[in-house]
């Protein structure tokens, strides 16, 4: 049985991987951001954020919740794609500035986040 949990555990992980990798690729193959809005990823990115946070805070174990961080980057990479296709500056700036403000607010906690990880590789 733990054996099962523990293949369950790493395939959600490893989906969780490359759940974005085709629309990264299919906007990175257009040379375009059409179709995808910053808005969704935006309100996608701080969902993932405010759950992350929440099972941080009240201390569950980093396994329930490990695929989060995951595919917190790879919005964050798609969001980046997305904002430099769209080629609105002026659109552009509010995203950058969210996002550098967010980053920077969760730096500490990233890095605690990302030594509990390779605590646990």
């Amino acid at each position: 049985m733990e054996a099962l949990l523990a293949l369950a555990n790493w395939s959600t992980l490893l989906v969780c991987m490359v759940i974005k990798l085709p629309q990264v690729v299919a906007v990175l193959a257009a040379r375009s951001a059409r179709g995808v809005s910053p808005e969704s990823l935006l309100l996608e990115l701080s969902g993932f954020l405010v759950f992350l946070r929440y099972q941080s805070y009240y201390s569950y174990p980093l396994e329930t919740y490990l695929e989060y961080p995951i595919l917190i980057a790879q919005d964050v990479i798609l969001l980046l794609f997305v904002l430099h296709y769209s080629c609105n500056m002026k659109q552009t700036l509010p995203y950058i500035v969210i996002l550098k403000f967010v980053i920077n607010k969760l730096q500490q906690w990233i890095f605690k986040m990302l030594l509990l990880i390779e605590q646990l590789i």
